[in-house]
């Protein structure tokens, strides 16, 4: 069932799509990224989305562009609607070193549908696909596509069908698919990542009626004995919100999904592989707190990791806040032996609030 793909025309991109860690605004920033290589070599990255608007008129251009080589494979995830604008950037993001470009076809923000953005566009396949067409004619990394499985009243069988059928047909070969309709009337962005019921079921059929496509899966996945369970089916799975509140997660993915060690084996081994990186960007002019948010979620379960996070949560910000800082609240935490080697039954796990 599953895509079978020349391994000699693979990108890195394609050869790390297997797992991926879902974009999501002002979470999956250039720091939180590079933290995940700490956890995992083989994932693929998203950026944040960046509309068309940031990246051809936002000044300086490495403010919504930078990353660290370190990040690689990673992937630029656009939103925007405009054939012209879309192949534009896409040039643009390859020419920054990107792995991936992606079309945003799944935010259901009302603020994003008053400018053609997001999850909208699945009512306009027709849009989607000269936007695609354009962007691959402009490229040579993959050109992607993340939607739903459809928005308001659509059918999630005949509109995704044909949604899919079109978009392909412009030459996407890649569709990640958030298994929960977006509805864009009467839900807010965070009530659209609860409250639409999943639909598993109908992302398989998705990919057992297209066979010739590669199809992810999105939403609502917390461990990796599920991401296995769900590659018995599909091709790839974006993990989201669990990878950003519990990134411990991350550090399985190697072993346990691509069949490679880890690159850590304990969080403090981790925590003290960035210190490098939180030191780099100190000496850039970025303030600590703006770093470590990102590694909040690391010690749950830890003895000691409240007081991590606390200690982090109340003094990061400050004023001269710096590495010493960060090691004081790594003296905070004891790892338990048993917890040396990476879980996936993290069920029990509450997000950082």
């Amino acid at each position: 069932m599953m895509q079978v793909i020349d391994m000699k025309k693979q990108s890195p991109a394609d050869m790390a799509r297997r797992f991926s860690v879902a974009p999501m605004m002002d979470w999956t920033t250039r720091d939180y990224r590079a933290f995940a290589r700490t956890l995992t070599k083989r994932a693929l990255l998203y950026t944040e989305m960046v509309t068309t608007g940031a990246v051809l008129h936002g000044s300086p251009r490495e403010r919504f562009l930078g990353y660290s080589e370190v990040e690689h494979p990673i992937a630029l995830q656009l939103g925007g609607s405009d054939a012209g604008e879309l192949a534009e950037c896409a040039a643009i993001a390859q020419a920054w070193g990107y792995d991936e470009v992606n079309l945003n076809v799944g935010c259901p923000s009302d603020r994003v549908q008053n400018n053609m953005i997001g999850a909208c566009l699945m009512g306009h396949p027709e849009k989607v696909a000269a936007a695609v067409k354009a962007m691959q004619a402009a490229v040579s990394i993959p050109v992607t596509v993340k939607c739903r499985i459809g928005i308001d009243d659509q059918d999630e069988d005949a509109d995704l069908a044909r949604f899919i059928d079109i978009v392909a047909s412009a030459g996407c070969e890649v569709f990640t698919v958030h298994a929960r309709k977006a509805w864009l009337q009467g839900l807010s962005p965070k009530e659209n990542r609860d409250i639409p019921p999943l639909n598993y079921p109908r992302v398989h059929r998705l990919k057992q009626s297209h066979p010739e496509l590669h199809i992810g899966i999105n939403g609502g996945i917390k461990t990796l004995a599920e991401c296995q369970a769900q590659l018995e089916q599909v091709d790839s799975v974006m993990v989201g919100r669990e990878a950003y509140q519990n990134p411990w997660l991350l550090a399985g993915v190697d072993e346990q999904l691509f069949g490679e060690p880890g690159p850590v084996r304990t969080r403090l081994e981790a925590a003290t592989a960035f210190r490098p990186y939180i030191q780099q960007r100190l000496d850039e002019g970025a303030k600590l707190n703006h770093i470590t948010r990102h590694l909040l979620g690391l010690f749950q379960g830890c003895p000691g990791g409240r007081r991590f996070r606390r200690h982090l949560s109340e003094h990061a910000h400050k004023e001269g806040a710096g590495l010493r800082l960060f090691d004081d609240a790594l003296d905070l935490v004891r790892e338990p032996e048993f917890e040396a080697e990476p879980l996936d039954e993290q069920t029990n796990r509450q997000p950082v609030t």
